[in-house]
């Protein structure tokens, strides 16, 4: 295994349990980065009740993951709770804000054009 590891920040050919690797802290929103290269990338997020990230626009296609827990995710003017378990896919170029519901854990892949 390289050098050059095109993911970080996270044990090679090692199962994992991806919700433990980010914690909840109170008042935040915690992030850690997996991978951030230009066509793809890959964040977890823990939210504590009450955190949100307001209405914004990615140039990617971006899906998210619950991985604990469930937010209200807005895209355009359509809300949709997502829950543990499912996922849910925001296109690119529309606006689309997250709040968190209860406390709750994703996976956020943005994959952009070539």
């Amino acid at each position: 295994m390289g050098e050059n590891k095109l993911i970080k920040n996270i044990d090679f050919a090692k199962p994992i349990f991806l919700e433990g690797l980010v914690q909840y802290q109170e008042g935040q929103v915690v992030s850690r980065t997996l991978s951030q290269g230009k066509n793809v990338s890959l964040t977890l997020f823990a939210f504590d009740k009450g955190e949100e990230i307001s209405s914004h626009a990615s140039t990617g296609d971006a899906m998210v993951y619950i991985l604990d827990g469930e937010a209200d995710i807005t895209i355009g003017t359509e809300v949709y709770r997502v829950k543990k378990g499912e996922a849910i896919v925001m296109p690119a170029n529309v606006p689309h804000a997250l709040l968190a519901r209860e406390r709750f854990k994703m996976l956020l892949i943005v994959v952009f054009q070539p």
